[in-house]
């Protein structure tokens, strides 16, 4: 089996391929340390305690777990901060580059190949798929495309599919708890909670992760991901953010995005596609190749996980490699397609058509999360039927 991408969704399918008995080379275009990228990624609780549990993920891998998610907006004329709704929420925060490395840890059966950008991949007379590289070239029984949203895997299964886009973009940074030590109110609830903080035009996430690079199990980094529709055409300038934070923010939360010493600060555009079937025998997508949803939905991550444990369990109980991959397709397909739907429900809701969220309290939150799930679900709306 051949992987194309060596990130956290080629690692994951990596280990299911290993785990199912398949000989596995993954190809990695990067010849950087990917364990050095430390944005925030949230996960739900039972998935991973069940990655876990099945080998994935190493136990003692720092995850920051909180159970509650707290909505907050700036008091009408003031700049202090105004709590208006409280929900049972549980998700575990991760570091992306302490979960990739836990992934790639377990992935020790496979060849990694590092540096190695794949050029093509294309379909064999034979019914197999070829993995063209600048150093020559393979034939696999199974190729799995993990390699994002630009996949090369994916245009031979949808060579005209063009991802969609959003009007507005998300800033995402982290900054060392310690920068924020002042801050006490903040920081004592982002112990206890995830936060939302509406303003007009958007809203920011905040959360803590562990912090990595060698730091202590509870050494914390504050993350953020907020969105709004900027001044001019994606992209903006990623230092935008700031201004949002001072014009809308309540002012200690405010110092913290606006006058933070941030580890990291990036800013794109919302865009969203998925591919009209996740497999097509020899090839399989995974993670952000199969499908892209706009970040609301907090899913690139899990989808990557959770199209991997689909990976493992159908070549294990399948008769045939081809049988595995049209059940994955049957059962990984329409999940892509119900989460680019709620993250394009979602961005109405918080972005495009948000609510006067000064005017919100308990009940009407609890309402406008009803309304904006309209029966599907989403783990971080968990008590929302």
């Amino acid at each position: 089996m051949g992987v194309v991408g060596g990130s956290i969704a080629g690692c994951a399918v990596a280990v299911a391929g290993v785990r199912a008995g398949a000989e596995v080379t993954v190809y990695e275009r990067s010849d950087g340390e990917l364990r050095d990228r430390g944005l925030g990624i949230v996960i739900p609780p039972p998935l991973h305690e069940q990655t876990v549990a099945a080998g994935y993920l190493d136990a003692a891998m720092p995850t920051a777990p909180v159970a509650t998610r707290v909505w907050l907006t700036r008091a009408p004329g003031e700049r202090s901060a105004r709590e208006i709704a409280r929900r049972p929420s549980p998700v575990t925060p991760c570091n992306w580059g302490l979960l990739w490395q836990s992934l790639r840890a377990s992935a020790t059966g496979a060849r990694y190949h590092r540096g190695r950008p794949v050029t093509s991949v294309e379909r064999t007379p034979a019914g197999g798929a070829l993995v063209r590289t600048a150093d020559g070239e393979e034939t696999y029984g199974i190729v799995v495309g993990a390699d994002g949203h630009g996949s090369l895997t994916r245009r031979v299964l949808a060579p005209d599919l063009r991802p969609s886009p959003a009007t507005y973009a998300v800033w995402r940074g982290t900054l060392p708890v310690s920068a924020s030590a002042e801050h006490r109110r903040p920081l004592r609830l982002l112990r206890e909670a995830w936060v939302t903080i509406g303003f007009p035009g958007g809203h920011g996430i905040f959360y803590l992760i562990p912090r990595g690079g060698g730091a202590g199990p509870d050494a914390r980094l504050l993350a953020y991901a907020i969105y709004a529709t900027p001044p001019g055409r994606p992209p903006v300038e990623v230092g935008y953010v700031r201004q949002l934070a001072d014009e809308h923010f309540p002012q200690e939360w405010a110092e913290i995005v606006a006058r933070g010493e941030h580890t990291a600060m990036t800013c794109h555009p919302v865009t969203d596609l998925h591919a009209p079937s996740a497999a097509e025998p020899p090839f399989v997508l995974a993670g952000d190749a199969a499908g892209v949803t706009r970040p609301h939905t907090a899913s690139g991550a899990v989808k990557a996980l959770q199209d991997a444990l689909c990976l493992e369990e159908a070549l294990r109980t399948s008769a045939s490699p081809a049988d595995a991959l049209r059940r994955y397709a049957r059962e990984r397909t329409p999940e892509g397609a119900r989460l680019v739907e709620l993250g394009r429900r979602l961005g109405r809701a918080q972005v495009e058509q948000p609510p006067d969220w000064t005017a919100m309290d308990q009940g009407s939150v609890d309402a406008w999360c009803r309304a904006t799930l309209a029966g599907t679900s989403s783990y971080l709306y968990a008590d929302t039927d």
